[in-house]
C-alpha cells in the first residue's frame, strides 16, 4: 500500500516536471496553488498571521470638557505633570461642539470644523477657532498659527510675524519658542504629532499622513529643534495623536516598496487584514459562486500603521520611548467623534493639534 502511493507520488512529480519544461519553452511559470506570490510572499515570511480588523480597533478615547462646549484630547501625563502644566498648552481637538453646520445632520448640533474648507463658511471657521482657542488657553484672542500642507518634510519656525501674515506659509511642521501663540496642523486621517522640549520650552507641531511619514517628517522635525534652539533628545516629550489607525488605513501594495527604501523595520509596521463587509455578511446569496463552499472570502488587504511607523520615528531621533504618549481614537472607526477624510469621501472637516508656550 505504501509502495503504491510513493510510486504515484513519484509519477505525479515526473508528470508536473514535464510541464513545467512545457511551460519553459513557451516562457511562462505554472502557478503553484497554495503558495503566496508577490506581497503575501514578502510579508508572511516571519511575520504575524493575518488578522481581522475588529481586533486592531480600539475604543473611543475619553475626551475632555471644556466650559465653552469643546471637546479635546489631551495626555494625561502632561496634564497632571506639574512642571509641565505650568508652562504648555497643548490639545487634539474632535468635531464637537462648533458653528460650522456643513458636515453634520441638519437637526445634529454643529462640528467644530477648523480648516477652511470650501464647503463651510469662512465666518464659522473662524468662530471654531476662537473657541478652541478658549478652550486650550483660556482666551479667544490667543493666535493660532498654522501652515498651508502640502505633504512634505517642509518645518517652518514660527514667530511673532506669523500671525500678521495674510497668507501662511507652506509647510507640514512648525516649531516655536514664543510665548503666547498656539502653533497647529490639521488633519482629517493623518498623524498629528506634538512635541515639546521641556528645559528649553520649544514646541512643535508635525503633520505626518503616509507621504510625510517616508519623508521622514517627524525625525526631521526634532533635528530642526536642535539646530535651531538646542533641544536635546532627552529632554523632548511627544504625543500620538487620532489618526486612521491600522484596523482602518487599506493601502497599496506599493507603499511597502516605498516604507523598505527608507526603514529597515518597514515590514513590521504593514499587516493583512481581513475587512468585514456588512453587506455581504447580510446577503450572501448576492455573492454565491461555483468555489468551494460556496461563498468568495474577501481576502486580506495591506494595512499600515502610521501610529507606530512615527513612534518609531520619535525613538530614532532619540525620544525616550517613556516620553512619548499615544492618545488613541481611530478617525475611521469613530466618525461621531472625529472627521474623517476616508470615512467620509473627502467630504471632511479638519481637526487642529495644536501647542504652545504660556506667556
Amino acid at each position: 500500500m505504501t509502495r503504491s502511493k510513493t510510486s504515484s507520488l513519484s509519477q505525479t512529480e515526473q508528470n508536473l516536471q514535464e510541464i513545467d519544461k512545457d511551460f519553459a519553452t513557451a516562457g511562462l511559470v505554472r502557478h503553484r496553488r497554495g503558495t503566496p506570490g508577490g506581497i503575501a510572499a514578502k510579508l508572511r515570511s516571519g511575520r504575524k498571521n493575518a488578522s481581522a480588523k475588529e481586533e486592531l480597533a480600539g475604543a473611543a478615547p475619553a475626551t475632555v470638557g471644556f466650559p465653552n462646549g469643546v471637546e479635546l484630547l489631551q495626555v494625561p501625563g502632561w496634564v497632571e505633570n506639574k512642571a509641565l502644566k505650568k508652562w504648555l498648552w497643548h490639545g487634539f481637538s474632535t468635531r464637537r461642539t462648533g458653528v460650522s453646520r456643513a458636515y453634520c445632520a441638519e437637526d445634529g448640533p454643529g462640528d467644530l470644523n477648523l480648516g477652511f474648507t470650501a464647503a463651510d463658511r469662512r465666518e464659522d471657521v473662524k468662530q471654531n477657532r476662537r473657541l478652541l482657542a478658549e478652550a486650550v488657553t483660556g482666551k479667544e484672542q490667543t493666535p493660532i498659527i498654522a501652515v498651508r500642507q502640502f505633504h512634505s518634510n517642509l518645518v517652518v519656525v514660527a514667530d511673532r510675524r506669523d500671525v500678521k501674515r495674510a497668507t501662511p506659509r507652506k509647510a507640514d511642521g512648525v516649531i516655536s519658542a514664543v510665548p503666547g501663540l498656539l502653533v497647529a496642523i490639521q488633519t482629517a486621517d493623518c498623524i498629528p504629532v506634538l512635541v515639546a522640549d521641556r528645559k528649553q520650552r520649544v514646541v512643535a507641531a508635525f503633520h505626518a499622513g503616509w507621504r510625510g511619514t517616508v519623508k521622514r517628517i517627524v525625525e526631521l522635525g526634532v533635528g530642526r529643534m536642535r539646530v535651531e534652539f538646542g533641544s536635546r533628545p532627552a529632554d523632548l516629550v511627544a504625543a500620538i495623536g487620532p489618526g486612521a489607525a491600522q484596523c482602518c488605513y487599506a493601502v497599496g501594495e506599493e507603499l511597502l516598496s516605498e516604507f523598505e527604501s527608507q526603514f529597515s523595520y518597514a515590514r513590521e509596521l504593514f499587516r493583512e487584514v481581513f475587512d468585514s463587509d456588512p453587506v455581504r455578511t447580510r446577503y450572501p446569496m448576492l455573492f454565491m459562486t461555483q468555489r468551494a463552499p460556496g461563498h468568495s472570502p474577501i481576502g486580506p488587504q495591506l494595512h499600515l500603521d502610521l501610529i507606530e511607523a512615527n513612534r518609531r520615528q520619535l525613538l530614532d531621533a532619540g525620544v525616550k520611548a517613556s516620553a512619548i504618549s499615544t492618545t488613541g481614537g481611530c478617525t475611521n472607526c469613530h466618525t461621531d467623534l472625529f472627521f474623517s477624510h476616508r470615512a467620509s469621501r473627502g467630504h471632511a472637516g479638519r481637526m487642529m493639534s495644536v501647542i504652545g508656550v504660556r506667556p
